[in-house]
C-alpha cells in the first residue's frame, strides 16, 4: 500500500531511506533545475575544481529547463525532461552528497546502485501537467550557468510539489514493479 507524505528540503537521509516506491509525495523547501548542460558543466567543475554552483549535500535536483515566467507568475511551465540523459553524470553527483532527483522515466543500474549505496531517491513527476504543476513553485532565481537560458541552474522553492517516488533507495522500482503489477492484474 502506498503512502502519501509531505517532505521537505534538504531531504535528511533518514527520511530519504524511509521512502518506498509508489509513495506519493509532496515537497516543500528549495530544489534546483539542472538539465544535460548544465550537468555536464558541473561534473566538469566538479572534477576540475571539486567546486559546484551550490552546495549539494541533501539536496534535491529538478531536471527540467522551465519556459519564461509570465507577466506576473514566478516561472513560466516548468515540467520533468528524461532523467536517463543525466545518467552518465548522476553517480559522481550523488557520490558528492546529491539526496533526490526529480524528473522521469526510468534509470541505469549504476544510477540505481549508487542510489543503494549512499540513500538517494529519484521522484517521478508528472509529465505533461508542467503549467498545472509549476504553481507549486513559489520562487525562482537563476544561480549558475545564465547563458544556458532554460536549462541554466535554478533554486527554486516549492510548496507541496506533487511527486512520487518512482525509485526508491532500496532499489526498487516502479518502472519494473509496476508493469509486473498491470500484468498480473490484466490476467
Amino acid at each position: 500500500m502506498t503512502s502519501e507524505l509531505s517532505i521537505a528540503t534538504p531531504l535528511d537521509r533518514a527520511v530519504a531511506r524511509s521512502l518506498r516506491c509508489g509513495d506519493i509525495v509532496r515537497i516543500s523547501g528549495v530544489v534546483y533545475t539542472a538539465r544535460d548542460a548544465a550537468h555536464a558543466r558541473m561534473i566538469q567543475s566538479l572534477h576540475s575544481s571539486g567546486e559546484l554552483p551550490f552546495d549539494i549535500i541533501d539536496q534535491v535536483v529538478y531536471y527540467a529547463g522551465p519556459s519564461p515566467a509570465k507577466p506576473g507568475s514566478v516561472i513560466g511551465s516548468c515540467g520533468p525532461t528524461t532523467a536517463g540523459r543525466m545518467d552518465a553524470f548522476t553517480p559522481d553527483l550523488i557520490d558528492a552528497g546529491l539526496a533526490g532527483m526529480i524528473g522521469k522515466g526510468p534509470r541505469s543500474v549504476e544510477v540505481m546502485e549508487s542510489m543503494q549505496k549512499h540513500g538517494a531517491v529519484y521522484f517521478a513527476a508528472v509529465g505533461g501537467a508542467a503549467a498545472l504543476t509549476s504553481k507549486s513553485i513559489v520562487e525562482a532565481e537563476v544561480i549558475a550557468y545564465e547563458d544556458l537560458g532554460p536549462e541554466a541552474i535554478r533554486r527554486l522553492v516549492v510548496k507541496d510539489y506533487p511527486c512520487v517516488v518512482a525509485i526508491d533507495a532500496q532499489g526498487t522500482s516502479i518502472y519494473e514493479t509496476g508493469p509486473a503489477l498491470y500484468r498480473a492484474q490484466s490476467v
